[in-house]
């Protein structure tokens, strides 16, 4: 088949107003649980996190690890491609593409750092592998082969033998994306899906139905 009649229809279900709630974040969280309790078998917390510096914009996978009314939080090197870019220019955008649930939402906004509170409390909660590649990794940075990382994976272990709990890495941390627009996109049939946005405004949420 030509890649170009490679299509689908979206028959699952529609979207209506009333359908939605008034905060969004709760709409989120809703449609969240849904696919979370699905079961099928897709990650609901990973999500493209867009940035942009120097005009060129670069996407990458990350996972969602807190949602509140006040964002929506990822973790990461502060060092790697991503903490230089959203340091360098805090506007980014977030997207979830649920499509066994013909469903995407894109956020966009600005990340603001977590405290060295936040960040200790999650990074000391994960798992010692995970904590341990924290500090073996200089995420982004060009390695000759995976026998480096190996060695300095190793060298990190020996560092921290005894240990219980690993300190948290100074140049590790989370961002939290503080919401300016939410738009919920649900597929329909003949590529009319229905869309709506929610806009962040001095007086709150301004929800407003979007051409497909």
């Amino acid at each position: 088949m030509s890649i170009d009649q490679i299509r689908r229809d979206y028959t699952q279900r529609s979207l209506e107003r009333s359908d939605l709630q008034a905060n969004p974040i709760s709409q989120f969280q809703q449609w969240f649980d849904d696919t979370l309790n699905s079961n099928c078998g897709t990650d609901p917390t990973a999500m493209v996190l867009s940035t942009c510096a120097e005009n060129r914009p670069t996407q990458r996978v990350v996972l969602l690890k807190g949602i509140a009314e006040n964002g929506f939080v990822f973790y990461t090197n502060y060092e790697s491609q991503k903490g230089k870019q959203l340091s360098a220019n805090p506007n980014c955008s977030l997207h979830f593409a649920w499509l066994t649930q013909e469903r995407q939402i894109t956020i966009t906004g600005k990340a603001e750092r977590l405290s060295i509170t936040e960040n200790t409390q999650y990074f000391q909660s994960r798992p010692r592998a995970s904590q341990l590649g924290a500090w073996a990794s200089a995420q982004s940075e060009v390695i000759a082969d995976r026998k480096s990382l190996e060695q300095r994976l190793a060298e990190v272990e020996t560092r921290f033998t005894g240990e219980e709990v690993l300190p948290l890495p100074p140049f590790w941390g989370g961002f939290r994306v503080v919401p300016e627009t939410i738009e919920f996109w649900q597929g329909r049939s003949g590529r009319l899906h229905d869309r709506f946005r929610y806009q962040h405004t001095a007086t709150g949420w301004l929800l407003e139905r979007l051409q497909p």
